[in-house]
């Protein structure tokens, strides 16, 4: 069967009402969807931010407890060329810019076509003009690089109406490679729209569809908070007010809604095609984007549900899912296993972290019992579903970055060697440090400030906001947690030096089942 993966950018589940009942945002393309799809309620990230997360789709390998955000390894298998090995055509449609810049080379070139939308967030297109610019754009400029907000306003000052707006850009080009192509072969295509992600800047109706009662000039208010950088964050939540955080959430919204529009077109040139009887459909994102809840905005460390239980939900034109819900766990590296049984393929047996979610819409028993996920540099989190565990880094413990490559890093959380342009550390060593993979890999130093040193327990049955800490409290459960934690480390594989780092040297796996 033909396969289409859609994945929309930083997306909450809070944000869609197949998920949340109770939100004021409107979706009802994706509502739609969703009625006739499998939901998934126990999907959640695993590497991130962006491209870590690419990495699991394209490779099927968890990266973050051994590298930062990078290129693909020459040992990774890539994704549209496994499928094209089925007699397949592949293609990608996307405006995510971060796909064609330095330190994320190797994931486009594999698919046999590919069509860029430019011009996101600080995607360069010509020096940004020295002139007056708006006040949202100065406002935007107060903590992130005034030369980098220009650049964006440069991007889309000419815009004219939404259609020149990057959700319709995308979606209108993933129609016409479906008219040019649908019909050659059977096809993969893959659909990235870069859009709910920052800035929340959006055309009319948009704009002012979730305003009501939001006191206030929207200009006065900064609709790209900072979040990478510790202080920035901090100095901006100290002096924001209700009524601009309440207008960032109604941008998001607003945003939200756009894409949904766009996508819904992009489903009609489905129909018009004829190709839902015998096309997959895997709709999700990389990860969710905090809004200022606990005073945090992004996807950084800790990895609380809010932005890592993410959307997921699938067409499979053999097993009508009628909005069934799929309370199993997945991760966004299961896409990769997934796309290459649906093309009737093996999975490489290297890519030993990815599992097929197709058995769970045939009704068959979950392929996991617990997940890990975390952001390289940082802690590492596991849930088994009921119980939710963060183990934070301890202090002045060593870190390592295990590449075949020496390359530039772009470390993307408070780095202390700088970000992208930072010349790459000297590697101290070189050696076949992990075993699953046929070549040496050079042990790079790093420096990563951790967003935090505390660690957190959750029930999350009972607590599903994920308020009350339960670390100290629960001591049996955080020890089982522990375990279970130390445990699925050994079997997905870490660099020694990570047990003492996060603390776990004293707890032994638990005994496989």
């Amino acid at each position: 069967m033909n396969i289409i993966l859609i994945l929309v950018d930083s997306l909450n589940k809070e944000a869609l009402r197949i998920y949340n009942p109770s939100t004021v945002c409107e979706t009802p393309n994706i509502q739609a969807f969703a009625g006739r799809s499998h939901v998934f309620d126990g999907h959640f990230i695993a590497s991130l931010p962006c491209m870590p997360a690419r990495r699991e789709i394209f490779a099927g390998r968890k990266e973050f407890m051994w590298r930062p955000w990078g290129s693909l390894e020459v040992f990774d298998p890539r994704l549209p060329r496994e499928v094209q090995k089925q007699g397949y055509n592949t293609g990608l449609v996307t405006d995510h810019y971060h796909y064609w810049e330095e330190t994320a080379n190797g994931y486009m070139q594999g698919f046999m076509s590919l069509e860029m939308i430019r011009g996101h967030e600080t995607d360069y297109h010509t020096l940004p003009d020295s002139g007056p610019a708006p006040k949202w754009v100065e406002k935007m400029s107060e903590f992130r690089s005034p030369y980098h907000m220009r650049q964006y306003w440069e991007n889309v000052k000419n815009f004219k109406g939404e259609e020149d707006y990057f959700p319709a850009k995308t979606f209108t080009a993933a129609g016409d490679w479906l008219e040019k192509y649908a019909k050659r072969a059977p096809f993969f295509l893959q659909v990235e729209s870069f859009d709910v992600h920052e800035p929340f800047h959006i055309p009319e109706p948009y704009a002012s569809m979730y305003t009501q009662g939001i006191e206030g000039n929207a200009d006065d208010f900064n609709i790209w908070p900072p979040y990478q950088v510790y202080k920035d964050l901090d100095a901006f939540m100290d002096q924001t007010t209700p009524q601009e955080l309440a207008y960032l959430r109604s941008q998001y919204y607003g945003k939200t809604t756009m894409v949904d529009k766009w996508l819904g077109k992009f489903f009609d040139k489905i129909g018009e095609l004829g190709l839902w009887g015998d096309t997959l459909v895997i709709f999700t994102t990389d990860h969710g984007h905090d809004l200022g809840q606990r005073g945090v905005f992004g996807k950084q460390y800790p990895h609380y549900d809010s932005h890592a239980n993410i959307p997921m939900i699938v067409w499979n034109p053999h097993h009508h899912g009628e909005g069934q819900r799929v309370p199993h766990l997945t991760q966004t590296v299961d896409i990769f296993s997934t796309v290459i049984e649906a093309a009737g393929g093996k999975p490489p047996e290297e890519t030993r972290h990815s599992r097929s979610i197709l058995p769970l819409m045939e009704g068959k028993d979950a392929v996991r019992s617990e997940i890990t996920y975390g952001t390289f540099g940082q802690g590492v989190c596991i849930t088994d579903g009921e119980w939710t565990l963060f183990k934070s880094p301890i202090k002045d413990k060593p870190l390592f970055s295990y590449s075949t490559m020496i390359a530039r890093p772009l470390l993307v959380d408070n780095p202390v060697d700088g970000r992208v342009g930072a010349m790459p550390p000297q590697p101290v060593d070189q050696n076949r440090f992990d075993p699953s993979i046929p070549f040496p890999l050079w042990k790079l130093p790093i420096k990563i400030d951790p967003r935090t040193h505390d660690d957190f327990l959750f029930h999350r049955s009972v607590d599903p906001d994920q308020t009350q800490n339960l670390w100290d409290q629960e001591p049996e459960q955080r020890k089982r947690m522990l375990k279970l934690l130390r445990t699925t480390l050994d079997h997905e594989g870490y660099p020694p030096e990570q047990l003492a780092r996060l603390g776990l040297e004293e707890f032994e796996p638990v005994a496989a089942q």
